[in-house]
C-alpha cells in the first residue's frame, strides 16, 4: 500500500488527486494539507478514506507516508517541499508559476529527498515533448516554430509552465531563442525566434499547439486536456516511480523514459 500526503488538498487539483487516488486499490491518502488560514483548517474533512484532519503543519509525517503530491501556489509549495525533504519524503509537485528563486529552493531541497517538479504532470504532455523534439530533428531549420497555449480565464501565470517547458525542449542546444508575444513595429520574424503566445478565456483546462511552419507545408502537434484528471493520474504515476529513488531533482523524462 502506498500512503500519500496531498498538499493543496481542497483546491481543484487537490480534489482531483483524491478522486484519482480513490480508484487505485493500492493507494491510500493518509494526510491532507492546506495553507494556514484556510477556512477548513484544523477541521476534519470527508475523504474516500474517511474523515481526515486538514493539516496546516507537516510535522511528524516521516514514517507515516511514502510519498507526497503538491498542487498549490508557489509560496505554499516551496514551504511544503522543504518540509517533506527535511523528513526525507519523496515528492511530486505540479505547482506552476514558480520563480527562479522558488526553483532554486526546490533544487536545494532535492539534496535531501527525491523530488520531481513538473510544469505539467500529464503523460500525454510528456509524449508531446518527445514528438516535438522528433519533428524538429526531422524537419530541420527550414521550418519556423511557433507555440500557442490556451487556458481558462482564472490562470495566474503566462505563458503557461507547459508552454515554457516545451519551448525549452526545442531551444536547448539550438540557436533558437524564445519570444513571448509580439507587439507593435517588431519587424519581420527572425530566423532564430520561437514565438510563444498565451490565450486566456472561458474554462479551458489547457490546450497547447506547436506549429512547424515550412515553405510548402506545415505540421501541427496539439495536446488538449479534456479534464484535470489527466494531471492527477499523471502525478500519481510519477509518485509511484519516485519512491525508492536517491535524493535528487528529477524530470518527468527521468521517471518515464524507460517505463512504458
Amino acid at each position: 500500500m502506498i500512503r500519500l500526503v496531498v498538499n493543496g488538498a481542497r483546491g481543484r487539483m487537490g480534489r482531483m488527486v483524491l478522486e484519482a487516488a480513490s480508484a487505485l486499490p493500492d493507494v491510500q491518502v493518509v494526510a491532507i494539507v492546506e495553507a494556514p488560514g484556510h477556512p477548513e483548517a484544523d477541521t476534519r474533512v470527508a475523504t474516500p478514506w474517511g474523515a481526515l484532519a486538514l493539516r496546516t503543519s507537516c510535522e511528524g509525517l516521516g514514517g507515516i507516508v511514502d510519498a507526497a503530491i503538491d498542487f498549490s501556489v508557489p509560496k505554499a509549495a516551496v514551504g511544503f517541499i522543504q518540509d517533506m525533504a527535511a523528513q526525507r519524503i519523496p515528492l511530486v509537485s505540479g505547482t506552476t508559476g514558480m520563480s527562479q528563486a522558488d526553483l532554486h529552493a526546490v533544487g536545494e531541497a532535492a539534496l535531501q529527498a527525491p523530488i520531481v517538479w513538473a510544469a505539467n504532470t500529464s503523460i500525454g504532455v510528456f509524449a508531446m515533448h518527445e514528438l516535438a523534439a522528433m519533428a524538429q530533428r526531422l524537419l530541420g531549420p527550414d521550418y519556423d516554430i511557433e507555440l500557442v497555449e490556451v487556458h481558462h480565464r482564472h490562470k495566474r501565470d503566462a505563458p503557461s509552465g507547459t508552454a515554457l517547458s516545451l519551448a525549452r525542449r526545442l531551444t536547448d542546444a539550438t540557436h533558437l531563442r524564445t519570444v513571448t508575444g509580439r507587439e507593435g513595429e517588431c519587424g519581420p520574424r527572425d530566423d532564430n525566434e520561437l514565438g510563444v503566445l498565451a490565450v486566456r478565456g472561458g474554462e479551458v483546462v489547457g490546450d497547447h499547439t506547436i506549429h512547424f511552419l515550412g515553405p510548402h507545408d506545415r505540421l501541427e502537434i496539439t495536446h488538449r486536456a479534456a479534464s484535470r484528471m489527466a494531471f492527477a493520474q499523471g502525478a500519481l504515476a510519477l509518485a509511484r516511480r519516485i519512491i525508492g529513488r536517491p535524493a535528487g531533482l528529477y524530470s518527468v523524462a527521468d521517471l518515464l523514459a524507460d517505463h512504458p
